[in-house]
């Protein structure tokens, strides 16, 4: 049994003058044509200027690569995802039953769709300000977790570099599938080192 959206609401600190805006943001598109599909483009948006404000001023010494990777590390789907759970945000959701017998409630997509949905929701019913002090309630341990020194080169750089420095060849990089819709493939390579006979695989958004 879905819970009523009131009570979530209010558990996320929320107060919506227009509160059927809040249901729609709740509601995945196998329920109806009246779905979060809308709202959570424009809260993606949103979420990714407020992060990428943040982080400008939090972090003024990081060069444009080190934030880009410091807010791809918190706007993702796993981590809007968690940020669901953490709230209950599957209980609830509306969605179809065909959704609904399939655990549907449960799926990362899903609720970081939703999540976004309701950062969407609550600009059109209170603008931008309302969204940057939500938001930066939602993320703050996250943001305070985060530390620039970690995040200056993505593991492909440093593992190059790595191998430059005991001067060996570079590691060669195969692409072994690729899926998903195409604003949110998922990638499967394959990483293969000189002189090493094992490879590893990895699985990832980019």
């Amino acid at each position: 049994m879905i819970r009523k959206p009131d009570i979530l609401c209010r558990k996320l600190g929320l107060v919506f003058n227009q509160p059927q805006l809040f249901v729609t943001a709740l509601t995945h598109r196998s329920a109806g044509a009246n779905n979060n599909e809308r709202l959570e483009f424009l809260g993606d948006a949103i979420l990714g200027f407020v992060i990428a404000q943040k982080l400008y001023d939090a972090f003024p010494a990081s060069d444009e690569g080190t934030l880009s990777r410091l807010r791809a590390s918190l706007v993702n789907e796993t981590s809007l995802a968690e940020l669901a759970r953490k709230h209950e945000l599957g209980d609830y959701l509306y969605l179809g039953s065909g959704e609904l017998k399939s655990g549907g409630f449960r799926r990362d997509s899903i609720l970081s769709d939703a999540l976004e949905g309701i950062i969407g929701a609550l600009f059109k019913d209170q603008g931008i300000a309302a969204c940057q002090e939500w938001i930066g309630h939602l993320f703050a341990e996250k943001l305070q977790a985060l530390s620039a020194d970690n995040w200056q080169k993505d593991p492909k750089t440093q593992l190059q570099e790595l191998m430059q420095a005991k001067k060996m060849d570079l590691p060669d990089y195969t692409l072994i599938d690729m899926s998903g819709l195409p604003h949110e493939q998922t990638f499967k390579v394959k990483c293969s080192v000189p002189l090493i006979a094992e490879c590893c695989v990895g699985i990832g958004v980019s």
